[in-house]
């Protein structure tokens, strides 16, 4: 119960901590344009990309069955889906901020990060149970992918008219439902192995979905130039030597 309760701890650090230190570099960044948005967007892509293909995936597929792993995988690009579907539809219904565009985008950007959070801590949680060196790489990756994650939040509900540190507040609520999903994720990882290779493999879904879904996209939209591809392979780089260290 004890390891439950560290790698809980750990996700929830991690969580708030990650988005939380990139609301507050916010502080020192007064005017952050487009590229420099389409560029923290890619550099974040990147590092997710690098946690799904040398961590997550690997490790579900050599402790599970590859059916496994492929179930896991495509339930959770549908359960995404479907929240992704859910959220937008709420969303619709916020038309006062149709003037302010830049909040909104900082708001749309935070509920997708608190969203995703959650299954980033199940692979947190899941890993830890399955090896502990898999849960410690897993977690810094996601925590340095999360600062330029907390920085798209902050920066547009800045640069909106937004308090500082209101959106600051926020990029640290972003990220609490990792802390939750560490938590069922070393609970329930403890059931089987073939378990703990569904769950790596569902984050690993849900995470792929939400990267090549909605923040490639969004990063390349920001900017047309090339400046979001850089920051994509700095960000998968960073991920490799991150991964390879751990």
């Amino acid at each position: 119960m004890s390891n439950i309760l560290t790698t809980t701890l750990i996700g929830l650090f991690v969580g708030m901590i990650g988005t939380g230190a990139g609301g507050l570099i916010t502080f020192f960044i007064r005017d952050p344009g487009k590229r420099f948005l389409s560029f923290i967007l890619g550099l974040s892509s990147g590092l997710m990309l690098s946690i799904i293909c040398f961590n997550l995936l690997p490790e579900a597929f050599e402790i599970g069955y590859l059916s496994t792993g492929i179930l896991g995988i495509v339930l959770g690009v549908f359960i995404i889906i479907y929240l992704d579907e859910k959220l937008s539809s709420r969303m619709k219904n916020y038309r006062n901020f149709a003037d302010r565009s830049f909040i909104k985008t900082g708001i749309l950007l935070g509920l997708g990060v608190a969203l995703h959070n959650f299954p980033e801590g199940l692979a947190i949680g899941s890993g830890f149970i399955a090896k502990k060196e898999l849960g410690i790489g897993i977690a810094v990756v996601i925590g340095l992918h999360n600062m330029p994650e907390g920085i798209s939040m902050a920066a547009p509900m800045s640069i909106g008219g937004m308090k500082r540190w209101k959106a600051f507040l926020y990029t640290v609520l972003a990220g609490m439902p990792m802390g939750l999903g560490a938590f069922l994720g070393a609970l329930l990882g403890e059931i089987s192995p073939q378990f703990i290779a569904f769950c790596l493999a569902f984050a690993g879904g849900t995470m792929l979905y939400i990267t090549c879904g909605e923040l490639i996209p969004k990063s390349n939209n920001l900017s047309f130039g090339r400046i979001s591809s850089y920051g994509l392979v700095l960000g998968f780089v960073i991920g490799i030597i991150v991964s390879a260290r751990f």
